[in-house]
């Protein structure tokens, strides 16, 4: 049963791909906001995003647009041709969802950054530590578009056996974050993970994705 937090992805019969900033579906889909660090604590509101889902036939697609008031700090030799390890280290906006409600400690991580790379991972949380599937392939495409005090950076994820199409009415378990600028007030999150020291990788702190 969905509970609240909630982000209502907005179901399409277009699939937009991960440049289609602008693309008129958009407007449909329902704003969530990001204005937290993982602490809880408010974080200034230069450094707020917004965030939309939307879901087809095709894939998943997610799009940020971000408060930008700050010089960026990316890769100065990026690379596109396959995953960057170690992206979170920069400015970078992240999806976790886990299509199986019941076992959110299973879940998938999805990075992109503005620079366009990204990075994909299926993660498992053990109570002695998180196994990672650094070899995980979903075929997201990625991309941004720097503006005036303004970025956006976007996701697409096509539908596969390991993230299978869901029906109208599921609800998955996700989170979204936005890591901007640099030391540990960087780390901003839809839902806040409480931890002593900025960590993201708390499922139990995850909200839901409701497919409308």
């Amino acid at each position: 049963m969905m509970q609240d937090p909630t982000i209502a992805a907005s179901y399409s019969e277009v699939s937009p791909g991960a440049n289609e900033f602008d693309h008129p579906v958009w407007r449909r889909a329902q704003p969530v906001y990001i204005t937290r660090k993982w602490s809880g604590e408010a974080a200034p509101v230069s450094r707020h995003a917004e965030a939309r889902v939307i879901w087809s036939e095709e894939s998943l697609v997610v799009r940020f647009v971000c408060s930008q008031d700050e010089p960026l700090v990316v890769n100065g030799n990026p690379q596109f041709s396959k995953k960057t390890i170690g992206l979170w280290d920069r400015h970078v906006c992240e999806v976790f969802i886990a299509p199986d409600p019941d076992t959110a400690e299973r879940y998938f991580e999805f990075e992109a950054a503005p620079t366009g790379e990204w990075v994909d991972l299926a993660i498992h949380v053990m109570p002695d530590g998180r196994e990672t599937n650094w070899e995980f392939d979903s075929g997201m495409t990625a991309a941004a578009r720097i503006g005036e005090k303004e970025l956006t950076i976007s996701m697409r994820i096509p539908w596969t056996a390991s993230i299978p199409k869901p029906q109208r009415g599921d609800d998955w378990r996700c989170n979204l974050f936005r890591c901007v600028g640099t030391g540990n007030d960087r780390y901003l999150a839809w839902q806040p993970t409480y931890t002593a020291e900025p960590y993201f990788h708390v499922p139990e702190a995850f909200g839901w994705l409701h497919f409308s």
